[in-house]
């Protein structure tokens, strides 16, 4: 039987973004989560390539509902910060909003932050921008290790991405990178949409698959499971297979969960629920 623990199912403030970080936490305590994987978009996490702002009070807003913050995912598909930056000062900025994310990370105590390639230029040499992907994502591994973080790198779409997009440009960029503190992830939606599976991932990467966005789709979209085609049965019956004990990390985004966030993530516990040992 397909199992998961509940500790491995994250929850994230993204769809929550009308409402107040006290709300989301609120709303995580209640439905029954035990794990976050805190999205630093404002207004709830305030992070910049200036500064980041009251760690502290947002470890113990934290802490006070009985959760844990594992995972620190900055905001990096719509915010002008991106990994593969060209202009000098882009990438300079780029650079320290990236990093005061990882020192952010170990602040409240997290394990993992989330990054992607960057996207560069649809105009420009893919080779160009690889390059210099890999050098950002470096410096980062290095900014990671002084600071007790691991970096894990999820693939995007080819709508999003000319860099990392599928398993193969991932193997790539991992082994340029090659640095203990960077590590793999796994987002079913770009997963799917590339149409690859859990067999492709874990026979590439194998125990460096530290981190997911393990949510459902039809391929694109990141739904709650229920709302797409994927079947979360079978779905987790893949991960038992290569023994994958990483955290899953509800990455929801489609604007019909805006309004009531709190009520669709019940939704998604529940389906959860089903398969917890």
């Amino acid at each position: 039987m397909a199992t998961v623990k509940r500790e491995q199912i994250a929850g994230m403030n993204i769809h929550y973004l009308n409402y107040s970080l006290d709300y989301f936490l609120d709303a995580q305590q209640r439905i029954g989560f035990k794990t976050i994987e805190l999205w630093c978009g404002a207004p709830h996490v305030w992070l910049d390539h200036i500064t980041y702002y009251d760690a502290a009070g947002i470890k113990k807003k934290i802490k006070e509902r009985g959760l844990s913050a594992e995972v620190l995912t900055p905001e990096n598909c719509m915010y002008p910060y991106q990994v593969g930056a060209k202009e000098p000062e882009h990438v300079k900025r780029s650079f320290s909003y990236f990093a005061n994310g990882i020192r952010l990370a170990s602040e409240l105590g997290c394990r993992y932050m989330e990054v992607n390639s960057g996207w560069g230029y649809w105009n420009e040499d893919r080779e160009e921008a690889f390059k210099r992907s890999a050098d950002m994502l470096s410096g980062l591994s290095e900014v990671a290790r002084e600071n007790g973080i691991t970096l894990v790198m999820e693939s995007l779409r080819p709508e999003e991405s000319q860099i990392v997009t599928d398993v193969k440009s991932a193997k790539r960029m991992f082994d340029i990178v090659g640095s203990p503190n960077f590590k793999i992830m796994i987002d079913t939606c770009a997963m799917s949409v590339a149409g690859e599976t859990f067999d492709d991932w874990f026979n590439t990467f194998g125990e460096n698959i530290m981190h997911m966005h393990f949510i459902d789709g039809s391929p694109y979209g990141h739904l709650i499971w229920g709302d797409g085609s994927h079947h979360l049965g079978k779905f987790i019956e893949a991960l038992n297979k290569y023994n994958y004990t990483g955290f899953l990390g509800q990455e929801i985004t489609d604007g019909r969960y805006y309004e009531d966030p709190a009520k669709h993530d019940l939704r998604n516990i529940r389906n959860f629920e089903r398969y917890m040992d």
